[in-house]
């Protein structure tokens, strides 16, 4: 397998960090920032670089995941069964290639498909246990939700006990939350008779009202919600997708009016048509259609890679754009003093939503397009995304409009702006004494994902600057309540609870910390990754860059050894004769031209981290020093360059100071998981997720997932087209677990 150059491991180490903020804006925070469009190349272009070295693929990929993880602010509910995302289609010629695809592995000429609008909401599970609902969660990163039961309830569609007879003892619904167009606009008027600012568009109205920690504002909300199909079921409903829903629709489930089942291409085409012309009479906001294989066995045949089913894809309909006024460029200072351009634009409605502003990403990208302000210009949304200023109406230009160029100053501190060498984005050079940038600094270091400060909302931290009693974040922790209660709209409780919310947030987490100081480029992953590595924060600040430098390989192993070694270890036979969980049987092993030292030094490495299904010899050879996977050499700079500021160090200095402290990561307790010193062999196709989330499943659960089936083996999962180590579990007495019995087990 050809070893990947450098530059493809810093792109793909850029594309995942892009992707994973996306994802958090879009699934954690429902304040997307980038188009529908823009985000699909993002992840095409991760897709493109993992399928040309698949050795770089990991399980926090975005490609493996489905999106981003759970607010802390309601309890956590994990999937029975991973609720899944849905790839995409853009252009019927793509739709063609999936039926080919769905033809060709179920061998036959044509398929049935159930067909229904793609809605514009969020995905919900409802869990109902003797008719009677007793737990809804939200998708969250699709293995873990967050329990929003008491907002559920509150929405009148959702039945609390299922009508008639017939149902499973158990039963998991899954559909989706939305509001209705007319709810939508009532909603936004009632907002703006409070002074209180619109929702940007139904999607946001109803993820806002769904994450209400008081329900009763959640009950005033106009909900909607139409079930798509059931995750875990204690038995089988029908044999089809279509029966199925049926079947939920006679317990008293609303399904959608436009649910079908059509034939082939042709009828899915068919009917994309017909509902994108009708898309606007319709009483909810739709941005696609979705075809799933009708029939149950079909759907199992097919199964799921680790994003998303086989057997189901999402057809999205084009943007939608209009035409308005560019009436002014303006500038926005970010946290980290990027120099953003904003398009304030002459109100325009766009699918459904008032269009008044729209990100112009940099200076080099109105250039590029050429926008002048007094342009007439094309607004483009797609789905519920922030809108994108496509280009100017040229025609339509009246006179010599000047050319737009960018102040090379801060609009706020009016500091200089600076831009590194091939980066496209302008900043501003003041850092921390810019009070664009210590304003954004300190909300985003109060924030849910970061120090979790309750309490402390960003209109407080704009006040707490303006009367200046705050600089910088460690000034937070010398607030006194007299202080606060003389704030405007703050009494002597909310001072009290602001004040244990801080004291609070001096527990925290060594990664939450990292995330909290705001370092550029270090979003969540990233802040995970550097806990992990560098264990304590005076390692991590005392870094440089050689310390970002990991080898990987065993010493003295070459291209040919470890294609021997590699070959050796993928045969089957090889596995079946040796006892590769044994130290000891690798020393019976004999390779031409292969130490027996060397064997053995492979052999400590596997046993600490098992044996994978395929051993690639790219990552037993001894290769040069390679950056710490998630973290590119751009990261690791910026990180540096942070740390090397005498300004961030005193900060942080205060900061501990003050109090807080986490627990140091090598004295962390692990406690025994159910299936602890367990040994489990997975072999076969799984249909409910792939054999690499079997196998992490397995080993939270404390497990060690062996590649080959010996006396010690404590069980095999078999799933379909096994193979041999079933008939060698059955000789040896070794208990054989189908995928039912595998799922239930890990429920």
């Amino acid at each position: 397998m050809k070893n990947p150059p450098q530059e493809a491991i810093s792109q793909l180490n850029k594309l995942r960090e892009q992707i994973a903020y996306h994802n958090e804006r879009y699934y954690v925070y429902d304040a997307p920032e980038l188009p529908d469009a823009e985000y699909d190349k993002l992840f095409a272009q991760l897709q493109a670089l993992e399928l040309r070295y698949p050795q770089l693929i990991t399980p926090s990929s975005p490609t493996q995941r489905v999106g981003g993880a759970p607010l802390s602010a309601f309890s956590s509910v994990k999937h029975r069964v991973p609720m899944l995302s849905l790839a995409n289609a853009f252009s019927p010629q793509e739709v063609a290639a999936f039926d080919r695809g769905v033809c060709k592995k179920l061998a036959i000429e044509q398929v049935s498909y159930a067909a229904e609008p793609k809605l514009d909401g969020l995905a919900i599970s409802l869990f109902y246990q003797q008719g009677e609902l007793q737990q809804a969660a939200t998708r969250g990163d699709g293995v873990t939700g967050e329990d929003v039961t008491l907002n559920v309830r509150t929405i009148k569609s959702i039945p609390l006990a299922l009508r008639g007879e017939g149902y499973p003892h158990t039963l998991e619904v899954r559909g989706e939350v939305f509001m209705p167009k007319k709810g939508f606009l009532k909603l936004n008027q009632q907002q703006q008779q409070r002074g209180e600012k619109p929702f940007a568009n139904p999607r946001n109205a109803a993820a806002g009202s769904l994450r209400q920690l008081d329900a009763a504002v959640a009950a005033s909300r106009p909900l909607a919600f139409y079930c798509y199909g059931v995750g875990y079921v204690e038995g089988a409903l029908t044999t089809s997708h279509i029966g199925n829903l049926k079947q939920l629709q006679h317990w008293g489930l609303p399904i959608s009016p436009e649910v079908t089942v059509v034939e082939g291409v042709d009828g899915c085409l068919a009917y994309h048509r017909d509902i994108l012309q009708r898309r606007d009479p319709l009483p909810y906001e739709i941005d696609g259609v979705v075809y799933k294989v009708n029939d149950l066995a079909q759907q199992a045949q097919l199964g799921s890679v680790a994003r998303a089913p086989r057997w189901a894809i999402a057809h999205k309909f084009p943007a939608q754009e209009e035409m308005t006024e560019l009436l002014a460029i303006d500038i926005q200072v970010g946290r980290t003093g990027a120099l953003t351009p904003v398009a304030r634009l002459a109100p325009v409605q766009v699918g459904g939503v008032v269009v008044t502003n729209a990100t112009l990403h940099n200076e080099e990208e109105i250039q590029r397009k050429d926008l002048r302000v007094g342009d007439q210009v094309i607004v483009r949304r797609a789905g519920d995304v922030i809108p994108e200023v496509v280009a100017p109406i040229i025609s339509y230009r009246k006179g010599e409009l000047p050319r737009y160029v960018m102040k090379k100053t801060c609009p706020v501190c009016h500091s200089e702006a600076v831009k590194e060498h091939g980066m496209a984005v302008w900043r501003c050079s003041g850092g921390l004494f810019c009070d664009a940038q210590r304003k954004e600094s300190i909300k985003h270091f109060v924030s849910r994902r970061a120090m979790d400060i309750d309490g402390l909302g960003s209109k407080l931290v704009e006040q707490l600057m303006d009367e200046q009693l705050i600089k910088d974040a460690s000034d937070l922790y010398k607030l006194t309540e007299d202080q606060l209660v003389a704030l405007d709209r703050m009494g002597e409780k909310s001072a009290k609870n602001t004040l244990k919310g801080i004291e609070k947030s001096k527990s925290t987490q060594f990664a939450k910390f990292l995330f909290a100081l705001g370092i550029p480029s270090v979003g969540e992953e990233t802040a995970k990754i550097l806990a992990d590595y560098f264990k304590s924060l005076p390692a991590l600040m005392a870094a440089k860059l050689s310390d970002y430098l990991v080898k990987k390989g065993v010493k003295g192993i070459g291209p040919k050894s470890a294609h021997k070694i590699a070959d050796f270890l993928n045969d089957d036979k090889n596995r079946e004769r040796y006892d590769l969980e044994n130290p000891a049987a690798w020393q019976k092993i004999e390779l031409r031209g292969v130490a027996q030292s060397t064997l053995m030094a492979v052999a400590k490495i596997f046993q600490k981290r098992g044996l994978p299904e395929r051993v690639n010899p790219s990552d037993l050879e001894n290769k040069n020093s390679v950056m710490i996977p998630g973290v590119g050499e751009l990261t690791a700079k910026s990180i540096i360059a942070f740390f090397n500021q005498p300004h961030n160090r005193e900060v942080i200095d205060k900061l501990l100071v003050a109090g807080i402290h986490w627990p140091a990561i090598e004295e962390k307790a692990v406690e025994a998981g159910p299936l602890d010193g367990q040994i489990v062999v997975i072999t076969g196709t799984l249909s409910h997720m792939s054999r690499d989330e079997a196998k992490r499943r397995l080993q939270a659960l404390g497990a060690k997932v062996s590649s080959s089936v010996s006396k010690k083996t404590s069980f095999v999962v078999a799933g379909s087209d096994p193979g041999s180590k079933v008939e060698k579990a059955t000789r040896l007495g070794v208990e054989v677990k189908d995928e039912q019995m595998f799922m239930a087990l890990l429920a």
